[in-house]
């Protein structure tokens, strides 16, 4: 469990910087092209269904075919690669870092992760709950929902295959969950976040104080 003075360590961090430095790679090989600019404000997708695409951030072009890449968050460009720009890069190299303010809930999501015990992505893949556990989720909610060491949490789907995962870790509620059903998850980033009993007051307290702290100004 986080340490009171941990804490401390932690909510002085978010009010000296309360953003999140998210750092933008190239989607495959090609030939770059920014369209955005040190210091250019960008927003995240919009509309109902997510069909408003989000400040266009760089083209890449691929054997002649131009692909527009857009932001995929809020923020201001913090960081360009400049060097890069009309270069060939290969899949994966950074191009530039957008500074995004974080929320509230966002803010408490980034200091739960301290506290809860992370369960990691075995692999990349696509997950599932199983469906024992989703049926509960979806009648009570995922933080109404236990688990054990040994039960049978997820399903694993990769190459048309579906493998069974076993939760190892402390007994808990599921307290958050980090993926989408159907959606790749790199390997080991977390699914989803477990609170043990004992732990529940104090994600209690950083939630109430995140929320006081905080509401002046996000």
């Amino acid at each position: 469990m986080a340490s009171e003075l941990a804490l401390e360590e932690i909510f002085s961090r978010y009010k000296a910087d309360p953003f999140d430095y998210v750092d933008v790679h190239s989607v495959h090989t090609g030939r770059v092209t920014f369209k955005a600019a040190l210091g250019q404000e960008v927003v995240a997708p919009s509309g109902e269904w997510l069909q408003v695409p989000g400040t266009p951030l760089y083209e890449i072009d691929r054997e002649r075919n131009p692909r527009l890449v857009g932001s995929q968050v809020n923020g201001i460009v913090a960081a360009v690669e400049t060097q890069l720009d009309g270069c060939f890069v290969e899949a994966g190299v950074k191009l530039m870092t957008i500074k995004h303010p974080l929320k509230k809930k966002e803010i408490i999501e980034n200091i739960l992760k301290d506290v809860l015990f992370l369960f990691p992505a075995p692999e990349t893949a696509k997950y599932f709950f199983a469906m024992d556990i989703q049926s509960r989720i979806d009648k009570k909610g995922a933080r109404a929902v236990s688990v054990e060491p040994g039960d049978e949490v997820l399903t694993m789907s990769l190459m048309k295959r579906d493998t069974p995962i076993y939760y190892t870790g402390e007994r808990g509620v599921i307290y958050s969950v980090y993926f989408k059903p159907g959606v790749s998850v790199p390997q080991g980033e977390p699914l989803f976040g477990v609170c043990a009993p004992e732990k529940l007051p104090l994600i209690q307290k950083i939630i109430t104080r995140v929320k006081a702290e905080w509401d002046s100004e996000h």
